[in-house]
């Protein structure tokens, strides 16, 4: 059937507010921590996260308004049969020329504008669309045991690929990812279950022969990390030091003195700490108001949506967000390992916030574009 053309006034009044206000509240107010904590950082440097940061912001909110116009079911489809192919080679791409520390040697460096980026985090995102389209072709047929051993295979693949590049701390958000989504499209429990205990039946396994040591006391510390309090558990330490500080009113804006020990961290992983000093419980309940009413809103958004795998898209989406806020927060709040996974539109990072933004950018995609045709509705 022809498709009809919307009018762009049409298609602006689809954009979703509540996501767009939500994402750019937590964006407005990772710049002003990082405003707030330049003083941490050697002259110079806490301007340049600041503004880097801030043109970030504006080209990924550039890029989810330029998105929300095209329609993202011609994007996918011409697209669906490149998503596993493209995604492994990143990840060859990564592993052969990757850098970092402590053993995730996960990070490119784009030599014009010196500027360093994580590939893996827009992997994330093919890997959320691929698997949204493979959970549509099984759907009449999810529970089946080949159905479930062909997405078992695809999750695997993804998840492989992560842990041997070395990233483990990303591999549970794509673990927590695809579980959230196979959890949203109607997956037996019985599978969960039986996942489950298999994980906890390989772990030993897992532990002795495929962690390293540094990867090995970042769990253990991360539980407790008390045990180690000058080394493997400081950062977490730290961190709950600050958040302790700041009460709940916070130190203010030019305040605090916690955040200092928290190094070159302060900007990334353990922003939620700084934000918690500097702004207090206040401020911290705001960023979690947002963050929860986002995860909410896109949850809602993925039951009326024209597509099947739409809806699935925005599972994984809402399931990233929901992982990794929790994960973060964990950690700064020393009960989860420290895994260096960043907070959603709060902490600095590029390549983060911006597949963020490429991630709500198909959200409000999706929205703008749920009555696509005349007289056209999609089978159940």
């Amino acid at each position: 059937m022809k498709e009809f053309s919307i009018p762009l006034r049409e298609k602006i009044r689809r954009i979703d507010p509540v996501v767009l206000l939500c994402v750019i509240g937590m964006n407005v107010m990772s710049i002003v921590t990082l405003l707030s904590e330049i003083d941490a950082f050697a002259e110079g440097v806490g301007m340049w996260y600041v503004r880097m940061q801030a043109i970030v912001s504006v080209a990924g909110l550039v890029t989810v308004l330029v998105f929300a116009f095209i329609d993202y079911d011609a994007l996918f489809q011409k697209m669906k049969y490149v998503l596993i192919p493209l995604s492994i080679v990143i990840i060859l791409i990564v592993k052969k020329f990757g850098s970092g520390r402590y053993g995730n040697d996960n990070w490119i460096t784009i030599p014009v504008i010196n500027v360093s980026i994580q590939p893996t985090e827009f992997v994330k995102l093919l890997m959320i669309v691929s698997f949204a389209m493979h959970l549509d072709r099984v759907k009449e047929k999810l529970n089946a045991p080949l159905s479930v051993l062909t997405l078992a295979i695809h999750a695997g693949l993804y998840v492989g690929l992560i842990v041997w590049q070395g990233d483990t701390g990303m591999a549970l958000v794509y673990i927590g990812i695809l579980v959230i989504m196979l959890f949203g499209a109607g997956i037996s429990y019985w599978y969960i279950a039986g996942a489950g205990a298999a994980v906890v039946l390989g772990f030993p396994i897992l532990w002795t022969n495929y962690l390293s040591n540094i990867q090995r006391k970042r769990i253990l510390y991360g539980f407790n990390p008390d045990l180690d309090p000058m080394d493997g558990g400081w950062q977490a330490i730290a961190s709950r030091t600050a958040i302790i500080a700041g009460g709940f009113r916070g130190a203010g804006f030019s305040g605090g003195t916690k955040y200092y020990t928290l190094s070159w961290a302060a900007q990334s992983d353990f922003i939620f700490a700084v934000l918690a000093e500097k702004f207090g419980f206040m401020g911290t309940f705001l960023y979690l108001v947002l963050v929860v009413t986002l995860i909410l809103r896109i949850f809602w958004i993925a039951r009326g949506t024209r597509k099947n795998y739409a809806s699935y898209i925005c599972i994984g989406v809402a399931g990233m967000i929901l992982v990794q806020a929790a994960e973060n927060i964990g950690m700064c709040l020393a009960v989860l390992p420290v895994v260096g996974i960043t907070c959603p539109f709060l902490s600095y990072g590029p390549s983060s916030l911006f597949s963020m933004y490429l991630a709500i950018a198909m959200v409000e995609s999706i929205c703008t574009h749920q009555q696509k045709y005349y007289f056209e509705r999609e089978p159940e």
